[in-house]
C-alpha cells in the first residue's frame, strides 16, 4: 500500500471551480486560491434561503489511544461511500494546526483512499486562516501591553489577564515567559507565555460567528482582564475589536477543497476539542446544508469531548441538530482500553493488539459502550463504524456488533474505506441512511439557567462516569466571580485530557469511582462558553524526541515524507 502522500500526489484532481459548479456553487460566490482550493462567500446562503436543509451527520469516536481510530478517514470515507451509492453530499472539517502535523500525530487530511486533496495544502499553510487568527490574537496581546505602558487608563489589573500570545508551532519552551525585561521603554514586566494558536479563544470565536456582524461583536465582548474593582475589561474597550475583525476577513469564508473522489469538502476552522470546543465553523455546515441531501462533519477527539461540545455548544449556536452520529472504533484500539498491552514509539506493535483475544477486547469496549450512551443522551440514533485493519477477525468484529447493538446502537457495520475508498463504505452509508429515516429527540444535557456548579457536575456524572466533582479554591472563587458578573447562563467547555473518560490519562476503558477535580473556571465571552480546567491541562503542546518534521523534505520542487 502506497503512503498516504503517494496516494494524495498521484489523484487526477478535479478544478475546482468543477466541483464547485457539481455542487450548485456560481463562479461569482468563489474566490480562487489556486486551481484547486477556492473561500466562498456567505452571502451564498440568501439564495439557497429556501432550500431544505439537507440531513446532518456527526461523527466521533472512542476515547483516542497512541494507535489512532481514523476518525477522519472514516468521516472522508462516508462521505465518498454515500456519493458512491447515489447520494449528494458534503464533507464539513477542521484545518489541521501545524503543530501536530510536525509533531507526533502527522497528517489530518484522512487516510488511505479516503482523503481530502490536495494533501499537502491540507495539512500546511491552506489559505492562511491559522495565521489570521494568530495575527488578530497577538494583535490584542500587543494592545495589552500597550495600554499598560501607556498608563493603564482602564486600571487592568495585570494579575487578571487572559490572554496569551499564540503560534501554531509545538513549542515547550515557550509555555512560561517573562516580558518586558529590557529598558522600561520595553514595556511593563510581567510573567506570561504562549498557546498554541488553534487554543486561542479567537478561533473558537470565528468557528462560532454566523456572519461578519456576529464575528465582529464576539470579538468585541472578548474578556481581556478585570479592573481592580472586578470589573470586566474587554476588547471593545481596548479599542482593538475592529482590527482584529479586519484581519479575520477572509478568514470567515470556508475554503471549498475536494476529497479523492471529488466530492466536495468545505475546511473551516480548526479548535482543539481538549482545550475549546473541537468542531469546524457553524458558516460552513450552513452553506453545506443547502447544498447537499448529507452533510457529513467530525468532531475532535472522543464522544466525551467533541461530540458533547457539538451538541451543546456548537449545537445551541448554530440552531442545528444532528440526524445521526457515528461513533468510529478499531479492534486493536478496543484491545489497548483493556489495558493489556502498552505502545511503545518506534516499536513493533505488541501481539496482544494484532491477534484475536475475545476477552481482552470484550473488557475494552468499555469505552464504545459508555461512548455510545453519551451520544445517546442527547436522543440522536447512533451507528457505529468498525474501522477495519488486516489483523482483525470476523469474530472480533461480530463480537463489537453484537455490543454495539446491546448499548443501544441502532447499527454497526465495517467499514473498510482506508484500503478501498468509497465502495469499501457501501455498508455504512447504507445503515447512515437508515438511521437518519429514524424518530429523533434532540435534547440538550443541560438547561443554560441551572447554575454553573450544576452544569459541571451533570457533564462529569452523566458523560465522564465521575462520582463527584472537586473544586480548588480559584475555581470556587472564580464561579462566585462569574455568577457576581451575570455570566452563569452560558454553556460548559471542559478542558480535560482527550485520552480518558476521566481527567487522568492512564485511566482507560471505561473508569469509574473517581471524582473530576476543577483547578480553575475561566472566561471565553466571545466564544460564549465557561471553561473548567480539569487536571493538568497544557495549552502549548511540546515536541518528542523524533518529531514528524524530521521525515519531510522539500526534494525537487516535491513534498516528501509528509505522513
Amino acid at each position: 500500500m502506497p503512503t498516504d502522500l503517494l496516494i494524495a500526489q498521484a489523484a487526477i484532481l478535479q478544478p475546482i471551480i468543477n466541483v464547485a459548479r457539481a455542487c450548485g456553487l456560481t463562479e461569482d460566490e468563489l474566490e480562487l486560491y489556486g486551481c484547486f482550493k477556492a473561500k466562498v462567500h456567505l452571502d451564498v446562503r440568501e439564495r439557497l434561503a429556501t432550500r431544505p436543509n439537507g440531513r446532518y451527520i456527526d461523527v466521533t469516536a472512542i476515547s483516542p489511544t497512541p494507535l489512532g481510530e481514523g476518525k477522519t478517514t472514516t468521516t472522508i470515507g462516508l462521505s465518498q461511500a454515500l456519493q458512491h451509492i447515489g447520494r449528494s453530499v458534503f464533507t464539513c472539517i477542521r484545518q489541521p494546526s501545524m503543530g501536530p502535523t510536525f509533531g507526533i500525530k502527522g497528517g489530518a487530511a484522512g487516510g488511505g483512499y479516503s482523503q481530502v486533496v490536495p494533501m499537502e495544502d491540507f495539512n500546511l499553510h491552506l489559505t492562511g486562516d491559522i495565521h489570521a487568527v494568530a495575527a488578530a490574537n497577538n494583535l490584542m496581546c500587543a494592545a495589552i501591553d500597550s495600554h499598560l505602558f501607556h498608563g493603564n487608563a482602564l486600571d487592568i489589573d495585570p494579575s487578571t489577564i487572559m490572554p496569551r500570545r499564540v503560534v501554531d508551532i509545538n513549542d515547550r519552551a515557550l509555555r512560561s515567559i517573562a516580558i518586558g525585561q529590557g529598558k522600561p521603554e520595553d514595556g511593563s514586566p510581567r510573567d506570561t507565555g504562549f498557546d498554541i494558536a488553534v487554543a486561542s479563544e479567537v478561533m473558537a470565536v470565528l468557528a462560532l460567528a454566523s456572519d461578519a456582524a456576529d464575528l465582529r461583536r464576539r470579538l468585541g465582548r472578548m474578556l481581556v482582564a478585570l479592573n481592580h474593582h472586578g470589573e470586566i475589561i474587554t476588547t471593545e474597550d481596548l479599542k482593538v475589536a475592529g482590527a482584529m475583525a479586519v484581519l479575520l476577513k477572509d478568514a470567515l469564508l470556508p475554503t471549498l477543497m475536494q476529497t479523492l473522489e471529488g466530492s466536495p469538502v468545505f475546511v473551516h476552522c480548526g479548535p482543539f476539542a481538549n482545550i475549546a470546543h473541537g468542531n469546524s465553523s457553524i458558516v460552513a455546515d450552513q452553506i453545506a446544508l443547502k447544498l447537499a441531501d448529507y452533510v457529513v462533519t467530525e468532531s475532535g477527539f472522543g464522544a466525551d469531548m467533541g461530540m458533547e461540545k457539538f451538541m451543546n455548544i456548537k449545537c445551541r449556536a448554530s440552531g442545528l441538530t444532528p440526524d445521526c452520529v457515528v461513533l468510529v472504533a478499531t479492534v486493536r484500539a478496543l484491545k489497548m482500553h483493556s489495558g493489556i498491552a502498552r505502545v511503545v514509539a518506534g516499536k513493533p506493535l505488541p501481539p496482544e493488539l494484532t491477534t484475536e483475544n475475545l476477552p481482552a477486547l470484550e473488557i475494552g469496549c468499555a469505552n464504545l459502550t459508555r461512548q455510545i450512551e453519551n451520544a445517546r443522551k442527547f436522543g440522536v440514533p447512533v451507528v457505529v463504524a468498525i474501522n477495519a485493519f488486516p489483523t482483525d477477525t470476523p469474530t472480533e468484529h461480530a463480537l463489537i456488533r453484537t455490543l454495539s447493538l446491546a448499548a443501544g446502537a441502532v447499527d454497526a457495520v465495517v467499514s473498510d474505506v482506508w484500503a478501498r475508498g468509497g465502495p469499501g463504505g457501501e455498508a455504512l452509508a447504507h445503515a447512515v441512511v437508515a438511521a437518519c429515516e429514524m424518530p429523533k429527540n434532540f435534547r440538550f444535557l443541560y438547561p443554560l439557567d441551572a447554575p454553573i456548579r450544576e452544569k459541571i457536575e451533570t457533564i462529569a456524572r452523566e458523560i465522564y462516569g465521575a462520582d463527584g466533582v472537586d473544586y480548588a479554591p480559584l475555581a470556587i472563587e472564580r464561579i462566585a466571580q462569574f455568577e457576581r458578573l451575570g455570566l452563569n447562563s452560558l454553556p460548559i467547555c471542559m478542558a480535560k485530557t482527550h485520552l480518558s473518560l476521566s481527567h487522568d490519562p492512564t485511566l482507560l476503558g471505561a473508569p469509574s469511582g473517581f471524582r473530576l477535580p476543577i483547578r480553575d473556571v475561566r472566561a471565553s465571552l466571545g466564544a460564549g462558553f465557561l471553561y473548567p480546567l480539569c487536571g493538568d491541562m497544557r495549552t502549548m503542546p511540546g515536541l518528542g524526541k523524533h518529531p514528524a518534521f524530521e521525515n519531510v523534505d522539500l526534494i525537487d520542487g516535491r513534498i516528501v515524507g509528509l505522513f
